[in-house]
């Protein structure tokens, strides 16, 4: 009995299974919803916020140098005599991503400065900053980073370099890194 028992069962289910098919029934598809994401980040950019300015001097005798650190310290050398008055360094504000790294450029060659008056002129040469230049040098914490800039006046005497104010402009390369 316990076989015949069995074989009823097995038709019963062979049954089932065969009037599932031949119903046309099939397992429905599974679907999924999948997410995209993109973020647009701040364009890369420097602007000059305060100018180099190496302040008021007279050139002596022998001329000299005047020696403008990145902190805005002055050393004057030669027969230079500092006058009263403000002086500062450069500096740039620097924006982007946040924590990106960047390579700065500081002019290689001297810059010149020309009497704004005279064809007599002045040269900018040793250029430094901080950070120091170099490649990955800068890092914009919370997307920005002030860089600061400095470098050498050489200064003729009196007759290569008359009273007057002296002006010029240079470059300094910023590159996102």
């Amino acid at each position: 009995m316990m076989k015949r028992l069995e074989k009823l069962i097995y038709s019963l289910v062979c049954l089932i299974m065969l009037s599932g098919m031949v119903s046309g029934q099939s397992i429905p598809p599974a679907s999924a919803t999948g997410h995209v994401f993109a973020e647009v980040i701040p364009v890369f950019a420097a602007s000059e916020t305060a100018q180099m300015n190496f302040g008021r001097f007279s050139p002596g005798p022998q001329g000299g140098e005047i020696i403008l650190t990145p902190e805005s310290t002055l050393l004057v050398l030669g027969s230079v005599y500092k006058g009263t008055g403000p002086h500062n360094s450069a500096s740039f504000y620097v924006s982007g991503d946040s924590d990106a790294s960047y390579t700065i450029s500081l002019p290689v060659a001297p810059v010149v400065l020309t009497h704004t008056s005279s064809a007599k002129t002045m040269r900018v040469e040793n250029w430094v900053s901080i950070p120091a230049p170099g490649y990955g040098a800068g890092k914009l914490t919370k997307g920005y980073q002030v860089v600061y800039v400095g470098a050498t006046l050489k200064i003729g005497t009196i007759d290569d370099n008359p009273v007057g104010v002296y002006t010029g402009s240079y470059t300094i390369t910023f590159d996102f890194n």
